[in-house]
Parts: C-alpha cells; sequence; structure tokens
C-alpha cells in the first residue's frame, strides 16, 4: 500500500483498510509493509490517533 501524503487521504485509506481487511493495526502493517511508527506517526502529527477497542484512527 503506498500511504498518500495527505494526511486526511491516509486517514481514510488506513481505516478502510482496517474496517474491510484486517482486525488490527499490527496486522495491516505487516501485511502491507507499512513501518507501524511511521504510519502512526504522520496521523498523529494530523490529530488522529488509533483506538484498538474499535479499530480505527480517530
Amino acid at each position: 500500500m503506498a500511504l498518500p501524503n495527505d494526511p486526511i487521504m491516509l486517514y481514510s485509506a488506513v481505516n478502510m483498510k482496517l474496517r474491510d481487511s484486517y482486525s488490527t493495526l499490527e496486522e495491516l502493517c505487516a501485511a502491507e509493509g507499512i513501518e507501524h511508527e511511521i504510519l502512526t506517526d504522520k496521523l498523529k502529527r494530523a490529530g488522529f490517533e488509533y483506538n484498538p477497542e474499535v479499530n480505527q484512527f480517530r
């Protein structure tokens, strides 16, 4: 998965993948070859944090 540069597009794409295909953020990162820390840092800078209880960024 190529990460979109725009934080809103990234937020949307990641949440869609989490909703449709992966039960955890770790699973998504492993399957898609994404560095967990890079992804969470990009989204955190945009104001979003991962909530494992609902398996999405908010």
